[in-house]
């Protein structure tokens, strides 16, 4: 089984990243969301000057859970992952199966940041887009899908998302295979290739080794 991480900073497009390759794949494959592994609470020395959470702090991550789920999918169990709220900041009651497909598509801001989660990865990839693309995305999501406000997404832009991409996202770049910019298309389907390679690979055959056996000598 082999696991695939795109790492990027928030609107990078690591979501439609993922699901380009995943439709270019002549094989379903399973995609693990890291935005599902906040901490169900966010510790208060995560809340900024104005009260509010950093959801861009590497501590904001439940990293044991996350690396158990990673694990398991390693060797082949279904995993039962946490789904998150983000209108409420909450962790739900809920949660979501994702089978042990043959290639896992493991996507989020911090794949690349803990060394003991980069070791199960096969593929690593870095999307490195503009600072101002990446915000204006954001600023879309998450009025439309999240409920938030104009002023409200500026002020965590400045406050949390910007200097937390420059002190922790960003240096991710070093642990990427490949780093990918803006348009995607031909990366993904280079990567989706790559993707179908692995899926039909056939595992090697290890010949066994014949047994010699040495005869006696008779006594002189």
């Amino acid at each position: 089984m082999h696991i695939i991480s795109i790492c990027g900073g928030s609107g990078s497009g690591k979501t439609t990243f993922a699901d380009k390759i995943r439709k270019s794949v002549d094989q379903d494959v399973s995609v693990l969301h890291m935005d599902s592994y906040y901490l169900h609470k966010l510790p208060k020395d995560l809340c900024t000057v104005s009260g509010k959470p950093n959801f861009d702090h590497p501590d904001a991550f439940d990293w044991d859970l996350l690396q158990a789920h990673l694990e398991d999918l390693k060797a082949g169990k279904t995993i039962k992952s946490p789904r998150y709220d983000f209108k409420t900041n909450r962790r739900l009651d809920t949660t979501t199966t994702i089978k042990a497909s043959k290639v896992i598509l493991f996507e989020g801001i911090f794949t690349l940041y803990h060394e003991d989660i980069r070791k199960l990865c096969d593929i690593t990839a870095f999307l490195h887009v503009e600072a101002d693309i990446r915000f204006i995305r954001r600023l879309h999501r998450d009025v439309e899908e999240r409920g938030r406000s104009l002023d409200s997404v500026i002020t965590q832009y400045y406050e949390t998302v910007r200097p937390m991409y420059q002190k922790y996202l960003d240096p991710q770049r070093q642990f990427a295979d490949f780093i990918v910019g803006e348009e995607t298309d031909i990366a993904a389907s280079i990567l989706a290739a790559k993707v179908n390679q692995l899926i039909h690979a056939k595992p090697l055959k290890v010949k066994a080794k014949a047994k010699t056996t040495k005869k006696k000598k008779g006594k002189k």
